[in-house]
């Protein structure tokens, strides 16, 4: 069976396919002498001298299983708490994106496949290949919507801080959540995104998240984006609805780990997939993952080795001696292994 976690993360793990469009150089990359992109290039300006944003892009640090990492419960107000819980119990099949609906702020902080940018000098407008939805972000002047009608995107406003653009967002609707661990939001969401491009190559991101109704404080997470030199973008078709009658019945109780078991499993795995690395940590007497910089991910104990990472197995390998070597995460893709560091 399918797990939500594994449709979502198959979904964003496709690249564009240079079969769908011809081969040709992006006017504007910055290039070496034998014609290669120079990613490390200062960053090309517009007209107007601005920082010009313009291209294909990638986030470069998902969230996309947990936005908020770093959140104590007691940031959590009960009934945000008590959605999050309802949706882990029963396998996530009822967010946005097993049900293929837009996904809302989660295409800033950890939709895998990449977004074009296209700057003019009174707007921004955001491509993003999946779903083949968009954003727009007005540079023009004008406020924030008093009373907007809540949208699945929200409603975009922009302003140029020396060379940051800065973009609020507010009027989402509450029908998405912050990632596909379920965090919930309210109608009173409010995002900032602050957008510096550091070089040719690369946009430092990040994502303030503010939602007043839903959470206690307010957080920022760094979530960067990579350039995808000519590139393009693809069509992009969500089908996941289909396996959403898969998706029943409830997560069973979690089964009871000592915290000496536990910190067998605390340290850093290393694999050419993750060139991050894989990091497991102990908190109090919970075991969190972050798998290649997706942020910290809880592991519920399904037995003393094997837990569920929001619907994906982790799995802890022990060598001859019976010492702890390896981290498996059973992905529907294939599995992916890292190694424990000596």
């Amino acid at each position: 069976m399918k797990t939500l976690a594994s449709l979502i993360v198959l979904s964003a793990s496709i690249s564009p396919l240079s079969a769908q469009w011809p081969s040709r150089p992006t006017a504007g990359v910055p290039r070496t002498m034998d014609g290669k992109p120079d990613l490390s290039a200062p960053a090309p300006r517009s007209a107007d001298g601005k920082p010009d944003l313009s291209g294909v892009w990638r986030i470069h640090k998902s969230y996309l299983l947990n936005a908020a990492p770093d959140l104590k419960p007691e940031d959590i107000r009960p009934w945000a708490a008590t959605i999050y819980k309802r949706s882990a119990d029963n396998f996530r099949n009822d967010t946005d994106g097993i049900n293929c609906l837009p996904p809302g702020p989660k295409t800033s902080m950890s939709v895998g496949p990449p977004v074009k940018i296209v700057q003019t000098p009174n707007l921004v407008i955001l491509l993003y290949e999946y779903q083949t939805l968009f954003r727009q972000v007005f540079t023009d002047g004008r406020s924030l919507p008093e009373d907007p009608n809540p949208t699945w995107m929200g409603y975009s406003i922009g302003r140029w801080e020396g060379d940051t653009l800065v973009v609020t967002t507010t009027g989402y609707n509450d029908r998405t959540s912050l990632d596909l661990g379920g965090h919930p939001h309210s109608e009173a969401l409010r995002m900032t995104e602050r957008f510096r491009r550091r070089d040719a190559g690369h946009i430092d991101l990040q994502v303030t998240i503010e939602d007043p109704k839903a959470y206690n404080r307010k957080w920022t997470l760094p979530v960067d984006l990579d350039l995808m030199p000519d590139g393009e973008l693809i069509e992009f078709i969500c089908e996941n609805e289909r396996d959403k009658q898969h998706l029943v019945g409830k997560r069973g109780e979690e089964f009871r780990v000592s915290k000496e078991v536990l910190a067998q499993y605390v340290g850093r795995y290393d694999s050419t997939e993750y060139p991050a690395g894989v990091f497991v940590t102990l908190e109090e007497e919970r075991l969190m993952i972050d798998p290649g910089g997706m942020g910290k991910i809880p592991l519920i104990a399904m037995s003393e080795n094997s837990f569920s990472m929001e619907g994906n197995i982790v799995e802890f390998i022990k060598d001859a001696t019976g010492a702890v070597a390896q981290v498996v995460q059973h992905w529907t893709e294939g599995d992916r292994t890292a190694s424990r560091r000596k």
